[in-house]
């Protein structure tokens, strides 16, 4: 059966503090030799995963960006597009009470040094890294009685709020799983729709982990705990021991070795 690989990065195919992904190049290169699509789904700009994805050797993939509010196709289609959708967001943002808006601080609202430092990103990736079209990546500094406040006047206002492994992010609509499932259609072929793997390390991945026929949740001591899933239970989705790319790495060449791949 036909494998299509969708994961997060940062802290997943990426290490969380280097950005390297070099630990994961055994998977990849399994995955150009059985032609398996990589199909990155992150809080990263279009212009940001363009990069990434030409420098692993998978730009004929679409990819999800800025948490599956866009799609950057294979073409490059969705990284020059109008960011009409983000100064709405911006705009509802800042007609907020002063008090809940002074607790958020987006990238929006910082420098593309300030951004560098929030991220520990170069000022290069940076620029790009501020490029968006679809939502808002910020770190909130108020109360949980506060945060639960501000999210309920965004959500009147039809923004939602995901929870990363660093940022609290904003967007109108779409989500990693419902872009997963729309991407998945794409590559059924004589009616057979190819099995889906799903790897992340954040609650904002937890969605998409539990649409996939097989999730791995990949270890991640930096940010916010992943809750144990339904599918954990259901032998659908498992853990792995590594963080970062290591434990990607680990994971994917197990996952394909059981389909014998390798």
């Amino acid at each position: 059966m036909q494998l299509i690989i969708f994961t997060d990065l940062d802290g997943t195919l990426i290490n969380h503090e280097t950005y390297s992904h070099a630990a994961a190049q055994p998977a990849l290169d399994a995955m150009r030799r059985n032609h398996v699509p990589l199909i990155m789904a992150s809080s990263k700009t279009a212009a940001e995963i363009a990069a990434l994805r030409f420098e692993l050797g998978f730009g004929h993939c679409p990819a999800i960006v800025e948490n599956g509010a866009g799609i950057l196709e294979p073409d490059g289609t969705g990284s020059a597009a109008d960011n009409q959708a983000y100064l709405r967001l911006r705009e509802i943002l800042n007609a907020l009470p002063a008090d809940l808006r002074a607790k958020y601080r987006g990238f929006g609202d910082c420098t593309v040094a300030e951004v560098a430092e929030m991220t520990g990103l170069t000022i290069e990736a940076a620029q790009l890294a501020v490029q968006r079209q679809f939502s808002e990546p910020g770190v909130w500094s108020g109360s949980p009685q506060e945060l639960e406040h501000f999210e309920t006047l965004l959500a009147e206002q039809g923004i939602s709020t995901k929870r990363g492994g660093r940022f609290l992010t904003l967007s109108f609509g779409a989500d990693k799983a419902q872009r997963m499932k729309e991407i998945t259609a794409r590559y059924v072929t004589q009616g057979a729709r190819p099995k889906t793997v799903a790897l992340g390390d954040a609650p904002n991945d937890a969605a998409m982990l539990e649409a996939a026929d097989i999730g791995v949740i990949v270890a991640n001591s930096h940010g916010a705990a992943m809750p144990r899933l339904a599918g954990e239970a259901e032998g659908r989705i498992t853990r792995t021991e590594k963080e970062g790319p290591q434990g990607w790495n680990h994971a994917v060449l197990a996952i394909f070795q059981e389909h014998g791949l390798i």
